[in-house]
């Protein structure tokens, strides 16, 4: 049976999440503060590797990202 992720992309929100990010003007960084005042810990790092499809994503990180970023969880799984 075939892996839903194969190859390099490692989800399919990475671009959605540098859009709505430099939309509104946050760094990486204030990206990371902003999840980590949620309680929920993805280091600038991560965030980059997020962006890039090198890295999956819990459905955690994916609520929390969706609050940060102030908008639906399907706009970011929008492909």
């Amino acid at each position: 049976m075939s892996r839903i992720i194969d190859g390099n992309e490692m989800n399919i929100i990475g671009k959605n999440v540098r859009k709505f990010r430099t939309k509104q003007k946050m760094s990486q960084q204030k990206l990371s503060n902003s999840l980590e005042l949620m309680g929920v810990y993805v280091c600038r790092g991560s965030i980059s590797r997020i962006e890039d499809k090198s890295r999956t994503v819990t459905d955690i990180e994916l609520y929390a990202l969706a609050k940060v970023l102030k908008v639906n969880i399907n706009d970011l799984i929008e492909i």
